[in-house]
């Protein structure tokens, strides 16, 4: 029986002193003997965490007792041994890298599409542009079928495709998607910024999908940036990156 908790979020809200919430985390979380990484910014949080399943609840039960990652939404999967060598928390300009002015998933956010909703479309054959925003490395371990992607090598260049490929988005039904729902945060927005009216999120992602739908609908398995490599929707680990 896998006995280590693995588990994802994060959240857009403002921070004034990551730096602070640094020195504050990282002692606790190496006290606990947690590993993985914490991203911190200006812009909010996020997280990935394995260990023990008390430790884990412990530090999150921490972390839920500051009113701004209160009830945070957790992605959790289970594996055999800890995926990450060590704790880290990093400091950066942005939780996840896009480099695109005037985005702001805390007051602008673009709504979001459930799983359930989302297979009740595709099951009707309701016409939805699927629209992956992930890099290719990701996408070559699968992706939702008839899935679109241009082919972008990390997300930075996802925003600058965008604006080649927004005319094929107007009036169309679009949901966005990426592991976690963390890249589709910002990639949902900017792309109703640039012109794609009817643009949705897939909330929680493709990991929060293989949890409450499985498989259907989608082929292959789900890259993490982990040593587990990739999930398979029934969210165990399907490779280990050497």
């Amino acid at each position: 029986m896998s006995q280590i908790l693995n588990i994802a979020t994060y959240r857009f809200v403002g921070i004034d002193d990551p730096a602070a919430l640094k020195a504050t985390w990282l002692p606790k979380a190496k006290a606990l003997g947690l590993k993985g990484t914490i991203l911190l910014a200006h812009e909010g949080i996020n997280l990935f965490l394995a260990g023990a399943e008390t430790a884990i609840r412990s530090f999150m039960a921490f972390v839920d007792d500051d009113s701004r990652f209160a009830g945070l939404d957790l992605k959790e999967s289970w594996s055999e041994t800890v995926p990450f060598k060590r704790m880290k928390i990093k400091l950066k300009r942005e939780i996840v890298t896009f480099r695109q002015e005037g985005v702001d998933p805390v007051n602008a956010p673009a709504p979001f599409m459930p799983p359930a909703e989302l297979k009740r479309r595709l099951d009707a054959g309701e016409a939805i542009v699927l629209l992956d925003t992930r890099n290719d490395v990701e996408v070559a371990k699968g992706t939702f079928d008839n899935a679109v992607f241009w082919g972008n090598r990390n997300f930075t260049e996802f925003g600058h495709m965008a604006r080649d490929h927004i005319s094929e988005l107007r009036g169309k039904t679009v949901v966005s998607f990426c592991t976690g729902g963390i890249r589709c945060e910002k990639a949902a927005p900017y792309l109703r910024d640039l012109g794609a009216s009817d643009v949705y999120q897939l909330e929680g992602g493709i990991l929060r999908y293989f949890e409450q739908i499985g498989r259907d609908h989608y082929h292959g398995d789900c890259f993490v940036f982990d040593e587990r490599a990739a999930l398979d929707p029934s969210l165990g680990a399907t490779a280990c990156a050497g």
